[in-house]
């Protein structure tokens, strides 16, 4: 194909209340590159200005990879898009995709390795089908997770962590379930049927209290544990003032479903 006619490398389509992002280069195990990165932060901006979208889920094309990282046919660049800038495209991607106020769920359809795993571990909820592996290799071809491990390390274990990045081994589903990094495992054939009940499930509730919760979620990180308390205590208060607080408080009563606004 000419490069007028290529084949995106990002697929989108909005389903019910979610939009779904696919990293549509199959053929290339779905790696990275700067055409991946900025066509995922395009979606996901774009889902910000969209008061129907209430989940995002991301995704790769086909069964064999979510995401296999950074495509190492393009060289040492790979590893350095947008070193020109104070912050990295991959880093840019991560900030945009931190600050995103509806729940982002991970819908692992294959092997999740090296940037890969950085991609899923941005999302807030990760179902995984249960052939997948996981891994971070990058040690192999002489390079290390180094974006990878901001985001792995509130997430698993230091041991975990060490293992992952300095023996490049690759562990199964049920491996990264047991360790953090998967909330569920079922069959292939089964992974979009858990994926559109979770986002059922997201829909139900209150998307004032899911926007304020994520904020507070990762303002938290950032604190000592006086600090945090004290921000919650704040925050509860203010969350409890919303129309949405007040919905859903009045829909217990009435033992009615809440109708959100």
């Amino acid at each position: 194909m000419s490069a007028n006619t290529a084949k995106p490398p990002i697929r989108t389509e909005i389903r019910g209340l979610a939009l779904w992002i696919w990293i549509d280069r199959e053929e290339r195990r779905n790696a990275i590159n700067k055409e991946v990165i900025s066509g995922i932060e395009s979606a996901v901006t774009a889902a910000l200005s969209n008061d129907g979208v209430r989940s995002i889920v991301l995704t790769g094309a086909g069964r064999k990879a979510f995401c296999a990282g950074a495509d190492l046919t393009e060289g040492p660049q790979t590893f350095t898009f947008g070193l020109d800038q104070p912050m990295t495209d991959f880093g840019r991607l991560a900030r945009t995709m931190r600050d995103v106020d509806v729940p982002v769920i991970g819908r692992i359809n294959g092997d999740c390795v090296a940037g890969g795993m950085g991609l899923m571990s941005l999302c807030d909820l990760v179902v995984v089908a249960d052939h997948a592996r996981f891994g971070l290799p990058e040690a192999r071809v002489g390079v290390f997770p180094m974006q990878v491990l901001v985001f792995l390390r509130n997430m698993i274990g230091a041991r975990h962590i060490n293992e992952l990045c300095l023996t490049g081994e690759l562990i199964d589903a049920a491996r990264a379930r047991e360790i953090g990094i998967a909330n569920y495992v079922v069959p292939f054939e089964k992974l979009d049927t858990e994926v559109e009940a979770l986002i059922t499930k997201l829909a139900e509730m209150s998307p004032v209290a899911l926007r304020r919760g994520k904020y507070a979620i990762a303002a938290m990180e950032r604190m000592a544990f006086h600090e945090a308390l004290a921000f919650a205590e704040t925050l509860i208060s203010v969350t409890a003032l919303t129309p949405d607080a007040a919905e859903g408080l009045a829909a217990f009563n009435e033992r009615r479903k809440p109708r959100w606004t």
